[in-house]
């Protein structure tokens, strides 16, 4: 019998939420294409996300980095050391290299980014010279990262090409533990935000062992997926790791001055991370319903308000009465004049209205 996750990349497909990439020439694993509904509804988990934990919030600054680093900050930051998957007794680094410049003459090295904390951390200085935060205060961005999966599997969970929504959030280091617990806290509120079944949501604390080379404490939120409990969202203390190591190789002095004190130090920091297509895959789970309607068995989305692609609808009862056809125009279009508050309105006039 065809498994949960079959069903709903095949759902993906039929009703324009995800397409494989290039598929007319083979596709290309790792890869995806959101199409019309699920371009919509990655939009709005994006924009839902923003508004709770960016806009909303005065502590909150962002910005919109570029998404290929040179060497030099990876390896500052151990990714060139430390971002590996193991390979036939070996180590394989999983970030995507690529050299910028031209053929014949000087060449530079660089890295499509595997995370957005990096453009966080050496853009550190400029935010505190330009804008002047006051701690606690945190950076944060949405963005697109790469890693070189050697082995992409489950739809949307482990890809090469994805987008991340994360922030860095800089604090005194004798008050880690208590925004640790704030921003925790904080996600858990997010996940019932989006409708995923919390009964299907659990932390795990991780071992120091399996932890990042950045980090003293993590905990990962994981889900149960069709296919699995696997890892959706991660929570992570990372101390001064990034800032110490990105001074220490650039020579730029990347201390924050207490207005307070009036002494300098390094702050310690707070990260949670959200993947936006685990995310888009977990929700799409959550939602996936099956039933019978007249004998007859459908499939349909119970999504969250918030985030569904279609807000209103308008369907004409009889699509061959022109004066019902002009009356249920007039209301589709006066909706669409507030589809800026609303979001997207749709019409549909074909089939019968049942099957509509």
């Amino acid at each position: 019998m065809e498994n949960k996750l079959e069903k709903l990349v095949a759902l993906c497909k039929r009703r324009g939420f995800v397409f494989p990439n290039s598929e007319i020439y083979g596709g290309l694993s790792g890869t995806w294409t959101y199409g019309h509904y699920g371009a919509e509804l990655l939009h709005n988990i994006k924009q839902l996300w923003w508004q709770s934990f960016v806009s909303s919030r005065d502590d909150m600054l962002h910005i919109a980095d570029s998404s290929i680093m040179p060497e030099s900050v990876w390896a500052a930051s151990g990714h060139l050391e430390n971002f590996t998957d193991p390979l036939d007794g070996g180590k394989f680094n999983t970030m995507v290299k690529t050299s910028l410049g031209a053929k014949n003459g000087e060449t530079v090295s660089a890295y499509f980014r595997p995370e957005l904390a990096q453009g966080m951390f050496v853009n550190f200085k400029n935010i505190i010279d330009s804008m002047h935060p006051s701690l606690p205060f945190g950076i944060a961005q949405i963005g697109r990262a790469y890693r070189n999966e050697i082995a992409p599997r489950e739809f949307l969970f482990r890809v090469r090409e994805f987008d991340l929504m994360e922030f860095e959030y800089f604090v005194r280091e004798r008050d880690w533990e208590k925004y640790f617990e704030m921003w925790r806290k904080e996600m858990w509120i997010w996940i019932e935000e989006i409708g995923l079944d919390k009964d299907k949501v659990h932390e795990l604390e991780v071992s120091e062992s399996d932890r990042a080379h950045y980090s003293k404490r993590t905990i990962d939120f994981e889900y149960d997926f069709s296919f699995g409990r696997k890892e959706l969202y991660g929570l992570a203390y990372r101390t001064d790791f990034d800032l110490k190591n990105h001074m220490e190789k650039s020579g730029v002095d990347m201390n924050y001055l207490d207005s307070e004190t009036n002494k300098k130090f390094l702050p310690h920091v707070i990260e949670p991370t959200f993947g936006a297509g685990r995310t888009f895959l977990a929700v799409l789970d959550s939602a996936y319903t099956e039933d019978e309607l007249g004998d007859e068995p459908r499939v349909y989305l119970k999504l969250a308000p918030k985030l569904a692609p279609i807000k209103a609808a308008v369907f004409p009862l009889l699509k061959n009465k022109p004066e019902l056809v002009s009356r249920a125009r007039e209301v589709y279009n006066n909706l669409k004049t507030m589809s800026y508050v609303l979001g997207p309105i749709q019409w549909d006039d074909n089939g019968n209205i049942g099957k509509r």
